[in-house]
């Protein structure tokens, strides 16, 4: 069945590690659209002012997967498709919880598109945080009564790998957390995930699953990869988005998206064939 939407995850997919997307692989995207008819989601656990430039520079005018499916954000228009918070009551209990455990543990939050902290510290940042600066910089009892979109603690590896206990012990029915840093924890509501974004965006456009690409590299992308009709995975993908694959194309710094992608819409690659997009 012919492809009708190509969703990707950025970070250690699409980017390179220099946080860049190639002029190969943007040449390939907007081929993609412009040659194939082809919606392209950008999926990823960034909100929406990181992903924005990158949604630009392709010329897209599909929604964007944000905070890991916590946010579904149609940018061209300025609508919320689809926003899942965690509820405000959780979320302090969370916080309360992780500072209590660790005093010197960073907590920001994030409520659609504006970043709510207490205090910043350079050691510990993601990489919207080297781009953009806070938006709210309080005592978190002055910011903490609203829901969140996303929850994100920040700080040591082994405490927080303590504090994820301690949430799960408590708070497992209300929260999914992931970690896709030693140093980094992302805490969204229960119900969040890239496969149930995936769907409404899928579902807003008209497209069926098995009409779906989708291409991803680490645990938070599984998913979206078993959701989808095609899923494909990076050379680099950790083992858990490896098995899921029907296709392993190239290393994140080799335009392997770009590369499955050309294969399989240009080229009609088919499970069984050989290629440098290799079947699994």
């Amino acid at each position: 069945m012919k492809i009708h939407l190509v969703a990707t995850d950025m970070d250690g997919t699409l980017l390179n590690s220099a946080k860049e997307i190639t002029d190969t692989t943007a040449a390939i995207l907007r081929a993609a659209r412009a040659e194939a008819g082809v919606h392209v989601v950008l999926a990823s656990a960034r909100p929406p002012r990181s992903v924005l430039p990158f949604h630009r520079l392709l010329g897209l005018d599909s929604p964007m997967i944000n905070y890991n499916g916590a946010l579904v954000f149609d940018p061209n228009n300025q609508r919320v498709v689809m926003h899942t918070p965690i509820p405000a009551k959780v979320a302090r209990g969370i916080v309360e919880l992780a500072r209590d455990m660790f005093p010197a543990v960073l907590v920001s939050g994030e409520v659609l598109d504006r970043w709510y902290t207490d205090r910043l510290d350079a050691a510990y940042t993601t990489e919207t945080g080297r781009i953009f600066p806070p938006d709210v910089v309080q005592p978190i009892e002055k910011w903490s009564d609203q829901s969140m979109t996303k929850l994100l603690l920040l700080g040591e590896p082994d405490r927080l790998k303590e504090i994820a206990s301690a949430i799960r012990r408590d708070f497992a029915d209300f929260v999914t957390m992931v970690q896709t840093e030693q140093y980094m924890l992302q805490i969204m509501h229960a119900t969040v995930s890239k496969a149930r974004a995936l769907r409404v965006v899928a579902g807003e456009l008209g497209i069926d699953r098995e009409q779906v690409m989708a291409i991803g590299d680490n645990a938070n992308d599984v998913g979206m990869l078993q959701w989808a009709g095609i899923a494909v995975a990076v050379a680099n993908g950790v083992p858990e988005a490896l098995a899921v694959a029907d296709y392993v194309t190239d290393h994140h710094d080799a335009d392997g998206a770009a590369h499955a992608i050309r294969r399989i819409l240009f080229e009609g690659l088919a499970p069984g064939s050989s290629a440098d997009s290799a079947p699994r």
